[in-house]
């Protein structure tokens, strides 16, 4: 099945909600170690998607929940970069090579090669962050040595949108993406909801451009990587007036960053998957918020979990509710953020926890 085809199907999924919280090249990996010598048989693994571990984004969350999991198990985690596609499979496989007790994935892309792999290899722990591989497309994960990391982020982008109309001053807030997958644009299709329900409540007219929900379809650069593609079109929303963005898609947001500093506006940018004012202080004065996914701490989790021989396959999903996603603090934008609309962010947040607002993804049960 390809990739579109898995798509198409994703998007017509309702997953149940789990019932606990957050419970490279292509040939042989690099190490890369942390802590003392490892006083166990216990090998935890990790492949990034490409784009790297320094990121400063979901790559990069999963590493550090990673790390610090084995500091705790006092065992060397081993990790593998991927460059490009073609790389999955074979990072994968070399991790088996050498032993992996669990092998994390990390990303919607890599969901072909954990599934195939987990299947060859029935005795290996997987965990997959971003998909729960269900490459026949029947709503459940394939095999049951892996266990789904997955986070309904259009709930927190729904707040990003919102914040976002309320304080634009040009009426106009843009979004982009790396690609056109269903975790990328969870947050872009979030975050138009969360704009139109400010117009619906303010008799508003807030317009959002990058991103058309009817369509399903928006401005994406083609890659994750942070280059002059994703600068032109950063710079294409700033042409037409938009005074927020959002780029999703990993170290994107970094073009988007000079776009906004050489356009010498007063331009707000927003975060993705991590607090980039936290994970990358050099945008910091840029950042209205971020819109937050609990990788690291679920992969930290569920990694000790294993690592005591209490791996558990059930799926986890990041809502509201559990904390499993979220938005950052205002930071250096918070006063430009009337203290009426931050109250309407909590107002809204547990309406959508109550289930009294529903926010529309591939992931709402």
């Amino acid at each position: 099945m390809t990739k579109t085809t898995r798509k198409a199907l994703l998007g017509g999924l309702a997953i149940a909600s789990a019932s606990v919280l957050l419970a490279g090249c292509g040939s042989a990996p690099e190490t890369s170690a942390s802590g003392d010598a490892s006083t166990s048989d216990y090998l935890p693994c990790m492949v990034s998607d490409f784009g790297g571990f320094d990121d400063k984004s979901f790559n990069q969350l999963g590493y550090d929940g990673l790390m610090k999991a084995g500091e705790e198990l006092e065992v060397k985690p081993k990790t593998v970069e991927s460059a490009t596609e073609t790389d999955y499979a074979s990072n994968v496989q070399g991790l088996v090579d050498q032993g992996c007790s669990t092998i994390i994935t990390v990303g919607f892309a890599l969901a072909d090669a954990a599934a195939e792999s987990a299947e060859a290899n029935p005795e290996t722990e997987y965990v997959s962050i971003d998909d729960i591989v269900d490459i026949d497309g029947d709503g459940e994960t394939d095999f049951p040595n892996i266990k789904p990391i997955i986070f309904d982020t259009a709930q927190a982008a729904f707040l990003a949108g919102y914040l976002s109309a309320g304080v634009s001053q040009t009426g106009v807030v843009g979004t982009f993406g790396g690609m056109n997958f269903p975790t990328v644009t969870i947050f872009m299709d979030g975050f138009a909801q969360g704009v139109t329900y400010y117009n619906e409540e303010n008799a508003a007219d807030v317009q959002i451009i990058g991103w058309d929900s009817a369509a399903q379809d928006g401005s994406f650069t083609g890659g994750f990587e942070a280059n002059d593609g994703a600068r032109q079109i950063a710079q294409g929303l700033i042409d037409q007036n938009a005074d927020v963005i959002l780029p999703v898609g990993g170290p994107i947001y970094q073009s988007a960053a000079a776009a906004i500093e050489d356009s010498g506006k007063n331009i707000a940018l927003i975060g993705a998957d991590a607090d980039v004012y936290e994970t990358d202080p050099s945008v910091g004065a840029l950042l209205l918020t971020s819109i937050l996914k609990g990788i690291d701490v679920g992969v930290y989790d569920t990694i000790v979990a294993a690592g005591n021989d209490e791996f558990d396959a059930t799926p986890f999903i990041g809502t509201l509710e559990n904390d499993g996603v979220g938005i950052a603090p205002f930071h250096d934008w918070e006063a430009n953020v009337p203290a009426e609309l931050s109250t309407k962010l909590d107002e809204l947040k547990q309406s959508i926890i109550d289930g009294d607002i529903t926010v529309d993804s591939y992931l709402a049960s």
